[in-house]
């Protein structure tokens, strides 16, 4: 996990632009049903990373607040411009993490998820891979991330 990575990405019309400089965390794809509200799609697909991996480039995303099930409400950075969400930051993990909407960057095959959550909600014609993780609900980041973003994750959260 310690090799090189960089992306970059932003929104449709261009006026915000990022680049990422090391590989996320952990990256998460949500069949929740907010997930689903949120995105308009079948489920969000979000890479979770420190806030400063994040540079920007070009332009600032205004931040918009939205609700979340825990009640502890999310903030989602959008374009102010073409309101294309490039990140959020939850309000249980503060603005340190944020959590990087992969479909922003500019080759969103560049990160896969690692693990499919919240199932229990998917749409019937989703269809998992075999052999990547699932749960019907969330799970352990200690049972399943590797050794160095739970590291990293403490540093973070020290």
């Amino acid at each position: 996990m310690s090799e090189t990575f960089s992306a970059e990405g932003g929104c449709s019309c261009g006026q915000v632009r990022y680049r990422v400089t090391e590989r996320p965390l952990f990256v998460n794809c949500c069949h929740c049903t907010w997930c689903q509200r949120q995105s308009g799609s079948a489920f969000a697909i979000n890479a979770m990373i420190e806030s400063d991996r994040i540079k920007l480039l070009a332009g600032t995303p205004e931040g918009i607040e939205v609700p979340t099930p825990s009640g502890k409400g999310q903030t989602i950075m959008r374009c102010p411009n073409c309101k294309i969400a490039v990140w959020g930051h939850y309000g249980g993990a503060g603005d340190d993490l944020a959590f990087l909407r992969v479909g922003s960057l500019d080759d969103a095959t560049a990160l896969e998820p690692d693990v499919h959550i919240y199932t229990s909600t998917k749409q019937p014609w989703v269809s998992l891979p075999e052999g990547k993780p699932s749960f019907p609900e969330y799970y352990s980041a200690k049972e399943i991330w590797p050794p160095e973003s739970l590291e990293r994750m403490a540093a973070l959260m020290s």
